[in-house]
């Protein structure tokens, strides 16, 4: 991916609100508030493999999550469309950035997963690259290993599978989207078991960056509008900095924000 001439934060800002993935997003306003309700009625699937430090109630995540991402704090727009604010994704990423220069400098050991390899791979494929390129460690733990999921169509064989360093979840010749915690949790177990490099950074989504956070480890990440507990872990100091945006647009969209991320962390002119 060729990543051009990074924009200045005006230029980025117009491209996240033109691409949709901040401003007006696509992800619906009742999912959200359905994410937020099960969320606080904590169903794991919904915290991403975080154990919070106290319970959240709908509407203390509905606030929350206003704070931190943008979406419209009032409790009786039910549907239509909701928000991200497109500042709040600027800020976020200059935090990232700020971490990943921090690995760069320290050849930091890395761990880099996403349940989003339609979307974000490339993201985090850029990052991957980028920080190994200055000597980082990028782990690669427990490659192949394997576990069934249940699906619409009944249960599945998945496995962890790595792309140039980036952990996905991998079954039937396809790359699968997901929320779960276990592959993370997989990984830091095969580390722990082989006494190997104890990560000391995890550049995730979803459960990959929950279960990382909730180990111990410094994590960044990206999260939509419907994905509140990596907010709620943030407030609550598990996860180090959470980058609000829509998910799962058009994969080219993310080129901009990339370069953006990687020229303010130092890691491209």
């Amino acid at each position: 991916m060729s990543l051009g001439t990074p924009p200045s934060r005006q230029e980025l800002r117009e491209h996240l609100v033109r691409t949709l993935i901040a401003g007006e997003v696509a992800t619906p306003r009742q999912n959200n508030l359905l994410h937020y309700r099960r969320m606080a009625a904590g169903n794991p699937h919904y915290l991403f493999g975080l154990n919070l430090k106290r319970p959240w109630s709908f509407d203390e995540i509905l606030a929350m999550m206003a704070e931190r991402c943008g979406v419209d704090p009032d409790p009786a727009h039910f549907y239509g469309d909701d928000t991200i604010d497109p500042d709040l994704t600027l800020d976020a990423l200059e935090a990232m950035a700020a971490r990943l220069a921090e690995a760069a400098e320290n050849r930091a050991s890395v761990l880099i997963a996403t349940g989003h390899p339609t979307g974000l791979l490339p993201v985090h494929l850029a990052v991957g690259r980028a920080l190994h390129a200055r000597g980082c460690r990028v782990l690669t733990p427990a490659n192949g290993w394997s576990y069934e999921v249940e699906t619409a169509t009944g249960p599945r064989d998945r496995h962890i599978r790595y792309v140039d360093g980036v952990a996905m979840l991998a079954g039937g010749g396809s790359l699968h989207h997901t929320h779960d915690a276990a592959p993370m949790g997989a990984m830091l177990a095969d580390l722990a078991a082989e006494s190997s490099d104890w990560p000391d950074l995890a550049i995730a989504d979803h459960g990959w960056a929950g279960a990382a956070g909730e180990a111990g480890i410094p994590t960044v990440g990206f999260a939509d509008s419907n994905d509140p507990a990596l907010f709620a872990g943030e407030v609550e100091g598990k996860i180090a900095a959470v980058v609000p945006l829509d998910d799962n647009v058009l994969p080219h969209h993310y080129t901009p924000m990339t370069a953006y991320l990687l020229a303010r962390a130092g890691l491209i002119a």
